[in-house]
């Protein structure tokens, strides 16, 4: 069992004792803190609460819900919704915050609760420290029966969310409608299955087929987008002669294609594609976080404009984007942050965005891929013990590693050459992330191989 708090919510798995995993006594109770951090903020008493398609999803939901009512807050509840559609909804519905319940990437034995301002947008490492020391400390008095908040279900918001998809102006709904595409979509069995299908019809796709589309929560296959699960999308796509193929994490703020041949489009180019267009029609600055491919920084300074990394995490990635006044930003899983509409990663605006650069490129999905540079990121994680010391690791990195030029502002990023390798905790999982890039394939991978033998020597 597995119980993770962080500033950007709280992550677990389901059962067990309180404290080792999500049991419901710690969801109540983070919601609770939650709850007091909202009051803090003003006299608003609205907080909207959505959920992807997980199994445990029903309960965690019933949880928190009456948690908020017993605290005296209102709920707006999305039901089952996509992540990007609850950080949408906090502003449409002027409430004082938003809890989405989802695990994101990580398997269905997991859950979360991820934790919104009332901007939409996920706290600030000062707000998520208030709530962890709430959570941990504090006694709470909850709302006298007169004083109950009241719940309101509204299941409208993924259409509005596609509706101001196809109002934005780089959206061109004619020229992908003209093209007649046919897609494969795998939503894995979580809440894509009920935003996707409807935004490709309403962007005017002749034909979608849908895999893994029943919203169960037992996914088909690790719902993390990566190539190793994405392997049934890959042979539909090329059995069905279908024009591309599009996979979405659970909560749908992830988001990666596969090309018209079975081949992968690649995670990483995600944000590069979608940004290539954005600034070919509206020139600007970007901002993706260290791990991610260099090929956004090619593509930026191609339209003139100046790229910027920044530390791991969509909160880091938001403020940086704000100072530097990013017309674009994500990150190289497959997110895709549009300030216009939102600052949080969304598939969904993201697919709007590709489909219209893949319709006025007049090519097919590989030909397209084929324009941007190749990088190839080696992307690996050790498992941690709850008694290794990763600042003592570290520092050993370093010292090996010192004529070599670091960055620590995010775990220790070094670089060889033209080539780099970032070691990262991870913020939501017990594991060393390690991601090394090269311009050859089997460079990066020795890179990681390497790091890898140094980290498990020194652990």
């Amino acid at each position: 069992m597995a119980l993770i708090k962080s500033i950007s919510g709280i992550r677990g798995t389901i059962g067990g004792k309180q404290g080792d995993g999500l049991s419901p006594i710690d969801v109540v109770k983070f919601t609770t803190a939650y709850a007091a951090w909202a009051k803090q903020q003003g006299d608003n008493n609205k907080i909207v609460v959505g959920r992807d398609g997980r199994m445990s999803g029903a309960m965690v939901r019933d949880l928190v819900v009456a948690t908020l009512q017993g605290c005296g807050f209102d709920v707006v509840d999305l039901g089952l919704s996509t992540t990007p559609t609850v950080e949408m909804a906090v502003t449409m519905e002027k409430a004082a915050g938003g809890i989405i319940l989802t695990a994101s990437h990580n398997p269905k034995e997991w859950n979360a609760l991820k934790l919104l301002n009332d901007k939409g947008e996920f706290l600030s490492a000062e707000d998520g420290a208030w709530i962890l020391d709430y959570a941990d400390n504090a006694e709470h008095d909850y709302a006298t029966v007169k004083n109950l908040g009241k719940v309101t279900q509204d299941d409208t918001y993924i259409q509005k969310h596609i509706d101001i998809i196809l109002q934005h102006p780089l959206v061109d709904v004619e020229a992908i409608k003209e093209k007649k595409f046919k897609i494969v979509v795998d939503p894995v069995n979580s809440t894509g299955s009920i935003s996707v299908p409807p935004l490709l019809e309403a962007l005017g796709v002749a034909e979608v087929i849908v895999i893994n589309e029943e919203v169960t929560g037992n996914f088909a296959h690790n719902p993390e987008p990566l190539a190793v699960n994405l392997t049934e999308l890959c042979d539909t796509v090329d059995k069905q002669n279908a024009h591309l193929g599009i996979a979405v994490d659970p909560d749908v703020d992830r988001l990666c294609f596969v090309c018209n041949d079975g081949t992968l489009f690649g995670e990483e180019y995600t944000l590069v594609a979608v940004a290539d267009y954005v600034l070919s029609n509206k020139p600007g600055n970007t901002v993706s976080n260290m791990s991610s491919t260099r090929a956004l920084r090619d593509v930026t300074e191609k339209h003139g404009g100046e790229y910027t990394p920044s530390a791991v995490g969509e909160v880091n990635v938001v403020k940086k984007m704000k100072a530097v006044n990013a017309v674009i930003g994500g990150e190289g899983n497959g997110g895709i942050i549009v300030p216009e509409l939102h600052y949080g990663r969304d598939a969904l605006i993201g697919i709007g965005l590709f489909l219209t650069h893949l319709a006025k490129f007049g090519k097919s999905v590989k030909e397209l891929r084929n324009t941007y540079p190749n990088y190839y990121i080696s992307k690996n994680k050790i498992s941690l013990n709850d008694d290794i010391n990763l600042s003592d690791i570290f520092e050993k990195i370093k010292d090996k590693y010192k004529n070599h030029p670091i960055n620590t502002e995010d775990g220790v990023k070094i670089e060889f050459d033209n080539d780099w390798v970032h070691l990262r905790p991870s913020n939501t999982e017990p594991i060393i992330r390690i991601y090394a890039e090269s311009g050859s394939e089997t460079t990066s991978e020795n890179i990681a191989k390497r790091m890898m033998e140094d980290i498990r020597e020194m652990m």
